[in-house]
């Protein structure tokens, strides 16, 4: 399968996102594009299901991680660089660190499902940049802060661009292989492993969602 001409712009795009800082109402300034990275026609985020440009399990699945990407952007919506470093308390991880992380989280499984290596198998690159974010804990209590709401959403655009591009060129086929040394538990496909990813931002919004209503008046 040809891989879809993605009609995200990165640059637009942080450029039109630092409207979140603004206020609650900004986000609605951003277009729907931006929001969810939709790669299909717009303002179809509540539809769940196939999507033009990809193989009809993978577009379902393109549709489920559009949609909580769209969540986890309304939950940011005004968030200015204190609040994305407050920590609530010495267990707790910031929401900087927690959207770090889960660009972090989807990096690792491009990692293994499109290049086929394993845990820890990082290139300098990227455990430069995601090594103490996948890890979370103290050290990213101590090393992720001071950055804008801009530095997080470029880092969580820039691995999502990538994943589309990537899930373009592959079909259902692949989606149900199986890995069967994966988790310890049995066989674990490409299709559970994705949906993870989305699984995992849906977790991450919670606790995000949590933090925020605690931020300092």
């Amino acid at each position: 399968m040809k891989a879809i001409q993605n009609p995200f712009s990165r640059r637009n795009f942080l450029k039109k996102s630092s409207l979140l800082t603004l206020g609650t109402g900004s986000i609605l300034s951003l277009p729907q594009s931006a929001c969810a990275q939709m790669p299909s026609v717009e303002n179809d985020i509540n539809l769940i299901g196939p999507k033009s440009g990809y193989s009809p399990q993978i577009g379902t699945l393109v549709s489920m991680l559009n949609w909580m990407r769209n969540t986890i952007m309304w939950s940011l919506r005004g968030l200015s660089v204190d609040d994305l470093d407050y920590l609530h308390d010495e267990q707790s991880n910031t929401i900087g660190a927690m959207l770090l992380h889960l660009a972090a989280t989807e990096r690792f499984y491009q990692i293994n499902t499109f290049d086929g290596r394993r845990w820890g198998d990082w290139e300098k690159e990227d455990r430069d940049t995601y090594q103490v974010a996948m890890n979370l804990g103290d050290a990213a209590r101590k090393q992720i802060k001071g950055n804008p709401l801009d530095f997080y959403l470029e880092k969580l655009i820039s691995v999502r661009e990538h994943t589309l591009i990537e899930l373009a060129n592959r079909d259902d086929a692949w989606l149900m292989e199986a890995d069967e040394n994966f988790w310890s538990n049995g066989p674990t496909n490409n299709y559970c492993k994705w949906f993870h990813v989305c699984e995992h931002e849906s977790n991450h919004n919670g606790q995000i969602k949590w933090i925020a209503s605690r931020l300092p008046k």
